[in-house]
């Protein structure tokens, strides 16, 4: 596991706030992700890293093919930097990235766009000049309907076989598209914790009606066109997905960094990879600490789980009527009492990237060695 108590004395001369990647936990927990895929290529989810050097890092894996960007303007930009294969994970509607697109036969070549609704290739129609051949991929929504409920995200409008193989025949009747598959995200098992016999049970009813659905999705695909590329599951789905001889990957992208939100998890557990420092900047009383900064909340649903959570010292716990602050952050517990004034605490995010919109580096820790990695941010870009 990650040891934080030793990321301080290698980091001594930078002051925090800032942010560490323990490459050592980040290789373990990517093997590990490729041992749970059984063979089965992983995307790296783009969002989920949002450092161009670690990218890299992952995709020199062996078991690791592919990127899946979140926006356009993000995906052109990684074209143009030697990366292939990159598919969007969300539609766009950015008009200025799809006249560029279609400008560049080269980044078209290279990336594949997320649709689900025949008024998006409309609009890609009436902004982009012909031009190069557009790829397109067919998001299908894979949550679960039960009794009445939605149990998923809501994401795309396409569900049955016959709805998936309509659209696809109008991109196939259009020669400036090229279908190239399908897409599954089965966020209620990717994404939920198994913190209870209840999701549990939703897990497997989920993996079992999706399973069945996905097959006879592919299946009418394939009437209207070749599937060269069918994408499911995330971090926490991917022994589910793999197992589905339908599917030719996986995604994977926040288990590199390890994040809280995967803390419970009964198959898998990455390591915490990834922290950030803060500053001890006040002692208010007896059992607290005052931290500056700290206040990166991650998104979803608001509450506890989207905090960040302190790592180190342990015995340390946020306050509930302040939670995590934009300039202060104050955190009680036992080990409190033996902080001082410009004593560091490590902090985990709940979530994996979206950490790095609030620091322009990284500052990877190999064995002795301190890298300085520049993250989206740092390198100029904000692609939200």
């Amino acid at each position: 596991m990650a040891d934080f108590s030793s990321y301080s004395p290698i980091t001594s001369e930078l002051d925090p706030p800032f942010a560490v990647v323990d490459l050592a936990a980040f290789r373990r927990n990517a093997d590990d992700l490729v041992r749970r895929a059984g063979g089965t290529p992983i995307r790296v989810a783009a969002k989920s890293v949002r450092c161009r050097s670690l990218l890299t890092e992952a995709l020199a894996r062996p078991g690791f093919q592919g990127v899946m960007a979140y926006a356009l303007p993000e995906a052109i930009w990684l074209a143009r930097n030697g990366f292939d294969d990159i598919l969007m994970g969300y539609p766009t509607v950015h008009r200025a990235a799809l006249r560029e697109l279609a400008a560049d036969a080269e980044a078209a070549a290279r990336i594949t766009l997320m649709i689900d609704d025949q008024d998006q290739l409309d609009l890609i129609r009436s902004v982009a000049p012909d031009g190069a051949r557009i790829r397109v991929c067919l998001d299908v929504d894979a949550s679960l309907r039960l009794l009445g409920q939605h149990l998923g995200v809501r994401r795309s409008p396409l569900r049955t076989p016959a709805q998936v193989q309509a659209l696809a025949r109008i991109v196939a009747d259009d020669n400036r598209f090229e279908l190239v598959g399908v897409m599954f995200y089965e966020a209620q098992i990717a994404g939920m914790p198994d913190s209870s016999p209840a999701v549990r049970w939703v897990k497997r009813r989920s993996a079992a009606e999706l399973a069945d659905r996905r097959g006879a999705v592919v299946d009418a695909v394939k009437q209207v066109g070749s599937v060269n590329l069918v994408n499911s599951g995330g971090t926490g789905s991917l022994e589910i997905s793999s197992a589905d001889p339908v599917v030719t990957e996986v995604t994977a992208g926040s288990g590199l960094f390890g994040p809280t939100l995967f803390d419970r998890y009964d198959v898998f557990q990455p390591e915490p990879a990834v922290a950030f420092a803060l500053s001890v900047v006040r002692r208010p009383g007896r059992g607290f600490a005052t931290l500056f900064g700290g206040g990166y909340i991650a998104s979803g649903g608001a509450g506890k789980s989207r905090l960040p959570k302190p790592a180190w010292p342990f015995g340390l716990k946020l306050i509930g009527t302040e939670g995590a602050g934009e300039v202060q952050t104050p955190v009680r517990g036992d080990t409190a009492d033996g902080l001082r004034i410009g004593d560091r605490v490590w902090m985990r995010h709940a979530k994996a990237g979206e950490m790095c919109e609030r620091f322009n580096t990284l500052y990877a820790i190999d064995g002795d060695q301190l890298t300085p990695l520049p993250t989206y941010r740092g390198e100029g870009k904000n692609f939200g």
